[in-house]
């Protein structure tokens, strides 16, 4: 994930997905989960853009591992004010909010394993 602000987003990520710093450089960061899912970080300076509706990822999508983890990314997010809105949808909870670099940010719970997705969230189609 390319990022404005290398020190504030590894803290950003850090806390709101639980990770670990694994490896670091001055320009580059791995972050790893204790169940081993990776996120590297790359520093592209304060005025590097971010145009929605490129092409490229937009969203990414986490997974609370339960209710309680879930409130505890929300509430992050909002002490951060990040906090875009919850919603809760076909089953399952979408927190979103938005990163440092203002990429959106999004955690749901429970994952599609748990419940099935039966069509495509609005967030997706709506810039």
């Amino acid at each position: 994930m390319f990022v404005r602000d290398l020190d504030v987003s590894v803290d950003f990520y850090r806390e709101l997905l639980g990770m670990e710093v694994r490896v670091r450089s001055a320009t580059a960061a791995l972050l790893v989960s204790a169940d081993s899912l990776q996120v590297y970080l790359r520093a592209m300076g304060t005025n590097a853009p971010h145009a929605l509706g490129t092409v490229g990822i937009q969203y990414v999508i986490w997974t609370a591992a339960d209710e309680h983890d879930l409130r505890r990314c929300e509430q992050f997010l909002k002490d951060a004010k990040a906090h875009v809105h919850t919603r809760t949808s076909g089953g399952f909870t979408l927190v979103e909010g938005s990163d440092p670099s203002g990429a959106p940010v999004m955690v749901a719970f429970p994952g599609p394993d748990l419940a099935m997705r039966h069509g495509i969230m609005t967030r997706i189609y709506a810039w």
